[in-house]
């Protein structure tokens, strides 16, 4: 299977655990051979792996990134896949059941971008929770004293 990258300019991406940037024009390249490839554009720094979900991300990111250690993450990912099936709810939840199929496939890549629909719901969640935190009059309704 052949992969075509186009590169922005200063762009990075990860093949085969290698850290690649793009220089300062645009270019594209063909990728030929199977290989691990990832765009800087969908890895995630570890000091943002904080929430539940972004650190199951973080997880399989590393096993994308890090072929010595996929063996031992693996059943990690899944556990923790497993326990975010219980969390959520549909259409959410399909996703996560997408990302622990293509886990056990050992197609990394994939698994990350079924989570990614996943941690933006959950980055939405957490903002209204903080929004409702800093103003608790808009968390309850207003009483009517009579």
């Amino acid at each position: 299977m052949v992969l075509k990258l186009t590169l922005k300019p200063y762009e990075r991406f990860i093949v085969n655990g290698c850290a690649i940037r793009n220089s300062g024009r645009r270019h594209s390249l063909v990728i030929e051979a199977q290989a691990d490839v990832v765009r800087g554009k969908d890895l995630l720094d570890g000091s943002q792996a904080v929430t539940v979900v972004n650190k199951v991300y973080f997880l399989i990111q590393t096993a994308l990134t890090r072929a010595d250690l996929r063996e031992k993450l693996v059943p990690t990912i899944q556990q923790n896949l497993a326990q975010l099936a219980t969390v959520f709810g549909p259409p959410t939840v399909g996703h996560i059941f997408e990302a622990a199929n293509y886990v056990s496939k050992s197609d990394f890549y994939k698994a990350l971008k079924q989570l990614q629909p996943v941690m933006e719901y959950e980055n939405e969640l957490m903002n209204h929770i903080s929004a409702t935190h800093a103003d608790p009059d808009e968390a309850q309704p207003s009483q009517v004293h009579g």
